[in-house]
């Protein structure tokens, strides 16, 4: 079940970003006391109780014609157009503005679902102000201090009112994948040039969603869906002009796939946003390749490949475990080598260790390598256990989880690949105190 999406929206400096942060639990906007500084949007993933939604962070949209003030106002505007609902941030502490109503009429044509959140609610002036806001003519109204992070919890259970709980999916066997990336590098190609293969059978009952369209097929007798990130709600070239909002189509995708494959040109290389797309495709968990498409058009292929297998993992060291193909959608070369990976990795995300031989190998590790004392305290470990998979994931009791730094816990991930078959797969430590709960 793909997430919802919720956008949040208002004038410049009315503490969107603020807002975001805490909603997400994460300080992930640039906060500053200039209006205008999110210019682009950003987006997150909020986890309260049993619902999990994305959230969008949108710079503020306010009068104007220059160019700078039309980009940040036709990017708010693509997402009300992907928002399931939209939370429109008031500032209470300067009241009701004409940029206000001007949010008003984009919100009221959208026909969206429509929060009014009265930020600020900590100032002295918010009480002079509180009620212009209901001039607004909508019909919910929440008041909020993001700084304060006052009444954040209210937003919150007005937010999912109409959500349904997010449910973990009966696995089938059917390995669902998807092609992430940003425009243009040949993620639509890819997708026929793989349903094209000749030993692939494609489904006739093709599923669809409102985001994405869901292709099964079975390959060497074996069920696949393949998730097309192609469709598109509104069609246009404004859409593909603004590079991000693939960003958000991959977020939709990602959810909802066991393994991702993020495309990269060939001719192109790798850039910011490719690293963005796949950092989301790392904090959901999921198996990843990385393909590099487009491949005919490269000379010198072989000492070519080995360059770029450098840069590849030079610039995604974060998912340095992921495998590397190299194809092309246009010849099918090497098209044929993507469906192996993919089986594998899926593989590898639903391991299942024993304890007897995990703890075994942390054991082992931590003999061969003690972690650094501090404060003449030394972390000990006592005992490992794997309690999921997708990704597979690994509690650690500890004497005290505070003296794990980043690099031992590094240490220790390592080991774990040395030792189990985890390529392509992230995998998850909880160090835990002795005698902690699992919550």
């Amino acid at each position: 079940m793909a997430k919802k999406t919720v956008a949040l929206v208002g004038r410049p400096n009315v503490g969107k970003s603020t807002l975001f942060n805490r909603l997400i639990g994460k300080r992930l906007a640039i906060i500053e006391d200039t209006p205008g500084v999110t210019r682009d949007r950003l987006y997150g993933t909020v986890n309260y109780q049993d619902y999990s939604f994305h959230l969008i962070d949108t710079g503020g949209i306010e009068s104007g014609e220059n160019d700078f003030k039309k980009d940040i106002k036709m990017q708010a505007m693509l997402a009300i157009d992907e928002a399931d609902k939209v939370i429109f941030v008031v500032d209470g502490k300067e009241g009701i503005t004409s940029d206000d109503f001007l949010v008003r009429d984009i919100l009221i044509k959208s026909q969206k679902p429509v929060i009014v959140a009265i930020n600020k609610m900590d100032t002295k002036e918010y009480r002079n102000h509180q009620y212009d806001f209901y001039e607004l003519g909508f019909d919910k109204y929440v008041s909020v201090s993001g700084e304060q992070n006052t009444e954040t919890l209210t937003l919150l259970e007005a937010i999912i009112e109409d959500m349904k709980p997010s449910k973990l999916e009966v696995n089938d066997g059917t390995i669902h994948f998807s092609f992430i990336g940003r425009p243009n590098v040949g993620k639509s190609s890819l997708v026929n040039a793989l349903l094209n293969e000749e030993r692939v059978i494609v489904s006739s009952q093709a599923g669809t969603t409102r985001d994405s369209v869901d292709l099964p097929f079975t390959y060497h007798n074996k069920p696949y869906v393949v998730i097309d990130t192609a469709g598109m709600r509104k069609k246009g070239r404004i859409y593909e002009k603004i590079e991000k909002y693939s960003l958000l189509r991959s977020m939709q995708a990602i959810d909802r796939s066991d393994v991702c494959i993020l495309v990269i040109d060939a001719k192109e290389g790798i850039i910011e946003h490719d690293k963005h797309i796949a950092s989301y495709a790392l904090e959901a968990g999921k198996g990843i390749i990385i393909a590099v498409n487009k491949w005919d058009l490269i000379e010198n292929k072989d000492e070519e490949m080995k360059k770029m297998k450098e840069w590849i993992r030079s610039e995604f060291s974060f998912i340095s475990y992921a495998p590397i193909v190299f194809l092309s959608a246009l010849t099918k070369k090497r098209i044929h080598t993507l469906i192996p990976e993919i089986e594998k990795v899926y593989e590898n995300s639903n391991i299942e260790i024993k304890t007897s031989v995990l703890n075994d190998v942390i054991e082992e590790a931590y003999r061969l390598n003690l972690p650094p004392s501090y404060k003449d305290k030394r972390l000990k470990i006592y005992f490992a256990n794997q309690v999921s998979t997708m990704p597979p994931t690994f509690n650690i009791q500890v004497n005290s989880k505070g003296l794990v730094h980043f690099s031992y816990q590094r240490y220790l991930e390592n080991k774990l690949r040395e030792n189990f078959e985890l390529e392509g797969t992230p995998i998850v430590l909880q160090f835990k105190n002795k005698g902690e709960r699992n919550l």
